[in-house]
């Protein structure tokens, strides 16, 4: 291997001007100068060494780019074929005139909502909790949706319960599905769920105002939590944990609610 530096120059200290006295220091910077240069035998280490990093790179780029090219490939795949899942209910009559959600394969997407009391819809993010998703996707395979043409409509009708439509998009194939009453197992349970989902992303949304807004509406709001509960209408009560942890701690929520949210979450947590 080199050496780090040249070894300091000795001199002799005699003065005579003898050609044997001069030519000493002479060889001996010859001989400082040939250690200071790395010799075959360090030298092909140090190559090979190089060789081999200059492989390794080499390779982590083909595998990177190999990597990058995949990542890209399964990108444009699900950008093309992508699912799109939409549920929709109407009743202009209804508190509840209208709700949207609409979302992905990993149960991602927005919720969107109208009632009599806002004067504009109210737009949020949503998302299905794994248990829930795993129930809904089991509907839709049950449903066989793509591909097929059945009509959900029961022969009665009841438009005062409200429309609900039910579309799917994937692949460059569509389809939707409205109906007020269904004789189909499936497609109600579909409904069912979507619309847990729905009542559950409305209290949260709730909830969030009135902490923000109007603390004081917050033990009328869990006493509504605890209905749900009872009645099974929230898709994944266990999702919301974390939010009644938060009600538990937050010194501007009233004392009654703080006791009631903790109330609340010794039933969630049995």
């Amino acid at each position: 291997m080199a050496q780090s530096g040249r070894p300091a120059r000795r001199t002799s200290g005699k003065t005579a001007s003898t050609t044997k006295t001069t030519a000493a220091p002479a060889k001996q910077s010859a001989n400082t100068s040939t250690r200071a240069e790395p010799t075959p035998a360090d030298a092909a280490p140090a190559i090979k060494r190089n060789a081999r990093e200059a492989e390794n790179s080499a390779a982590q780029a083909d595998v990177l780019g190999s990597k990058e090219a995949s990542k890209e490939k399964a990108t444009t795949e699900a950008e093309a074929n992508g699912v799109r899942y939409v549920y929709e209910f109407n009743q202009p009559e209804s508190s509840i005139t209208h709700i949207r959600i609409e979302h992905d394969a990993r149960g991602a997407g927005r919720i969107s909502f109208e009632r009599k009391t806002y004067a504009e819809p109210v737009e949020d993010p949503f998302q299905l909790s794994p248990k829930a998703l795993e129930r809904i996707n089991a509907l839709w395979e049950a449903l066989h949706f793509l591909d097929t043409d059945a009509s959900y409509q029961a022969v009665k009708q009841f438009p005062h319960m409200g429309t609900t439509r039910l579309q799917m998009a994937r692949g460059g194939r569509e389809r939707s599905a409205d109906f007020n009453w269904t004789d189909d197992a499936n497609a109600s349970a579909l409904a069912r769920e979507y619309r847990r989902a729905a009542d559950q992303a409305m209290l949260v949304f709730e909830i969030d105002v009135a902490l923000e807004n109007q603390p004081l509406e917050l033990p009328k709001l869990l006493t509504h939590f605890e209905k749900y509960l009872e009645r099974d209408a929230l898709s994944d009560p266990l999702q919301l944990v974390p939010l009644l942890r938060s009600l538990q701690t937050d010194e501007r929520v009233p004392l009654i609610a703080r006791n009631h949210a903790g109330r609340l979450l010794k039933k969630l947590e049995k």
